[in-house]
């Protein structure tokens, strides 16, 4: 570039990150062998072992069942925003999931404390929490998810969403919990047209009301949809590297966030599950602007987007943009 800015460097905003799904693979081989398990069949080193999709979530499963306590929930999460920091990352948002925490939701509160204090572990990474319904246990459990949600909110516990099998029920079974977390004054997000097509998406803005769409890419089918996203500025949540591990696309070359941008859409840029897929936000940079030719300008631009649609309180987010201006100058 003839700034001579490398990409990598730049400050970053993440809002679609999995806090199981970030855990640093050698935390968890320690915070294993702690407990006196073995997690080597899934992990060798800095990698997460799998083959295909079931595989991925067998290991992730696996690899989730060590969390057994809320003090190991604090140190995931300060594991988690040590990493996001050395990422040149300033503000990230967390998918966390009450209904797979602990032994039932009636444990939430207290996991909840001991992802607080991880995150007062790493105060150079402002961060924020979406509760997320795992869309596979079906609606009464988003429901009952959404009620202990909205029980136990704190300054931090700012997002509602949804995540899972996007196959699996229709976005409209899903409307009474997403009700109990837009009454509450919670920001809303939700999954769709990852695996799913462009239909998922339609069926979440009609019925669910997000401001966000997690993923989203596969809009690119659909060019009234196009349309009426970038008409509706709603924010697409974009992973590339995750699209690309789980061959929802087969190059970054195939990928759509390019034409999306470049059509209007409102797009941004996060890891999903970094260490499965082999990626980091500073990998994801680097091979944007090495395939799309993206420059500061871009990355600049959808990280200035990414802060508006940011699920925090508006002196949070002029405190935030201050800083990334800086940062950014």
């Amino acid at each position: 570039m003839s700034t001579g800015i490398d990409v990598a460097d730049l400050p970053k905003v993440e809002l679609h990150l999995h806090l199981e799904g970030a855990a640093p693979p050698a935390f968890m081989s320690a915070l294993a062998a702690e407990k006196g398990l073995d997690l080597s069949a899934v992990i060798d080193g800095d990698t997460y072992i799998y083959t295909d999709f079931p595989a991925f979530l067998a290991a992730y499963e696996a690899v989730s069942s060590i969390l057994q306590t809320p003090d190991d929930y604090r140190r995931l999460v300060r594991a988690v925003l040590e990493q996001s920091r050395d990422q040149g990352v300033i503000y990230t948002e967390l998918f966390v999931a009450p209904a797979i925490t602990g032994t039932s939701m009636t444990d939430w509160p207290q996991y909840l404390a001991g992802m607080e204090a991880g995150a007062d572990d790493v105060p150079q990474v402002e961060c924020r929490f979406i509760s997320t319904a795992v869309r596979h246990l079906g609606p009464e459990i988003a429901r009952q998810t959404a009620e202990v949600t909205v029980a136990h909110l704190t300054p931090r516990l700012t997002g509602w969403g949804m995540g899972g099998n996007e196959s699996m029920f229709c976005p409209a079974d899903f409307v009474p919990a997403f009700d109990i977390a837009r009454q509450a004054g919670l920001g809303i997000t939700t999954h769709a047209g990852e695996v799913e097509g462009p239909q998922s998406i339609l069926d979440s803005l009609d019925y669910l009301k997000p401001s966000r769409i997690g993923h989203g890419v596969r809009a690119i089918e659909d060019a009234a949809l196009i349309d009426r996203l970038a008409a509706e500025g709603i924010v697409l949540e974009v992973n590339p590297g995750s699209n690309l591990r789980l061959d929802v696309y087969p190059t970054l070359d195939d990928h759509p966030i390019d034409r999306l941008l470049r059509a209007g859409v409102a797009v941004t840029v996060s890891t999903d599950d970094p260490p499965y897929f082999g990626t980091t936000m500073r990998d994801e940079y680097s091979e944007l602007a090495r395939v799309f030719g993206w420059t500061k300008l871009e990355f600049d631009a959808i990280n200035r987007v990414a802060l508006s649609a940011a699920f925090c309180d508006e002196a949070t987010r002029a405190r935030l943009m201050k800083h990334f201006e800086e940062l950014a100058a």
